[in-house]
C-alpha cells in the first residue's frame, strides 16, 4: 500500500520553482584543445546567470600566468562575475600583493582565498619564509590591501591535516573573522555531513553564507583519489560499478546521482549551489535543469 501510494506522488523533481542560485569552478586550460573545452563549457552554463565564477590555481603557483589569463578574459569578454583562486603556497607576501593589485586593477573583486595543497613532492604545506602561513592570514592581507569580496573552504568532513574536528572548525571561524564573506564545503554525498556542519557552524557563531560544493562524479577512481576524509558511500560505488568504460552512461547516472543529493539539500533549505564543472558543461546544467532553473536572457 505504501508503495502504491508513493507512486502516485509527483515525480522526484516535479514541480521546482527554479528558486535556486548557482556558482561553477573551472580550471585554467593547458593546451587550446583545453581552452577550447573551457570556453564552451562557459559560454553553455553562462545563460544560467551564475552567482560568480572561479578559476582554480595550480599547487606552488604553477598555474598563475594560466589562472590570470582566464579570469582576465572573463572580465573582457563576458558579464560574469569571476572568482580567481590565489594561495600562499611558493609565494611571498609581497608577490602575492603583486598579484592582489593586477586581478584589482583588471576589475577582479572576488577572490577565493586558500592556504593551498602543496607541491605533490613535498608531501606538506611549508609556508614561504615571507609568506602567509595559512588562509586566514591570507585573507587578512588580501582585505587590506583591496576590499575583495572573499570565499574561503570549508569541510564538512573535517580538512585531511585538522589535528580535530574542533581544530578545524576554528580554523575556518579565524577565516570568516578575517573578513571572508562565505565558505564552499569540499566535495560530500552524505546530506547529513553537511548539514551536522553547518549545526556544528552556526554553534560556533558563523553566520556567513556556508555553499555545498557538488562535484558531479566523472571518474570514480579520481574522485577516490581526492577525497581526503570525505566519505565514499558503498550505495555510490555500487552505482557506478562497470562503468568504468563506458563515460556516457557513467555520465547519465552521475548527473542523476548529484541531482539527487542536490534535491536533498534543497528539502532541506539549501538554495545557492556551487559546482565542480571540470571545464564540462553538460552534467551542470543538466542537474540544474532537474533543479528548475532556466536560462536567463541575455546572461553571457
Amino acid at each position: 500500500m505504501t508503495a502504491a501510494l508513493r507512486s502516485t506522488g509527483l515525480p522526484l523533481f516535479a514541480g521546482l520553482p527554479g528558486d535556486i542560485s548557482v556558482s561553477f569552478e573551472f580550471f585554467p586550460p593547458k593546451t587550446e584543445k583545453m581552452e577550447e573545452q573551457l570556453w564552451s563549457a562557459i559560454t553553455e552554463l553562462a545563460p544560467l546567470a551564475p552567482s560568480f565564477v572561479s578559476v582554480t590555481y595550480g599547487a606552488g603557483g604553477s598555474t598563475r600566468e594560466r589562472t590570470h589569463a582566464t579570469v582576465a578574459r572573463l572580465v573582457r569578454e563576458t558579464d560574469l562575475v569571476p572568482a580567481a583562486h590565489l594561495t600562499c603556497v611558493g609565494a611571498s607576501k609581497d608577490e602575492i600583493a603583486e598579484i592582489a593589485d593586477q586581478y584589482w586593477e583588471a576589475g577582479v573583486r572576488h577572490i577565493v582565498a586558500l592556504r593551498g595543497d602543496p607541491p605533490a613532492q613535498s608531501g606538506r604545506f611549508v609556508a614561504h619564509p615571507e609568506g602567509y602561513g595559512s588562509a586566514a592570514e591570507l585573507v587578512a592581507g588580501l582585505k587590506a590591501r583591496h576590499d575583495f569580496d572573499i570565499s574561503v573552504a570549508a569541510y564538512p568532513e573535517v580538512h585531511p591535516e585538522a589535528l580535530s574536528t574542533q581544530a578545524d572548525l576554528d580554523n575556518l571561524k579565524r577565516k570568516i573573522d578575517a573578513g571572508a564573506s562565505r565558505a564552499i564545503t569540499q566535495f560530500f554525498f552524505s546530506t547529513d555531513a553537511y548539514f551536522r556542519f553547518l549545526d556544528k557552524v552556526l554553534a560556533a557563531g558563523i553566520t556567513v553564507p556556508i555553499l555545498p560544493g557538488i562535484m558531479p562524479v566523472t571518474s570514480f577512481a579520481a574522485i577516490r583519489r581526492m577525497s581526503g576524509n570525505t566519505e565514499i558511500p558503498a550505495w555510490l560505488e555500487t552505482l557506478f560499478e562497470g562503468l568504468d568504460e563506458r563515460p556516457g552512461p557513467r555520465a547519465l547516472v552521475a548527473a542523476v546521482a548529484a541531482a539527487d543529493l542536490c534535491k536533498r539539500l534543497y528539502d532541506g533549505g539549501v538554495r545557492d549551489f556551487h559546482f565542480y564543472t571540470l571545464n564540462k558543461a553538460e552534467q551542470t546544467y543538466a542537474i540544474c535543469q532537474l533543479l528548475g532553473l532556466r536560462p536567463k536572457e541575455n546572461a553571457a
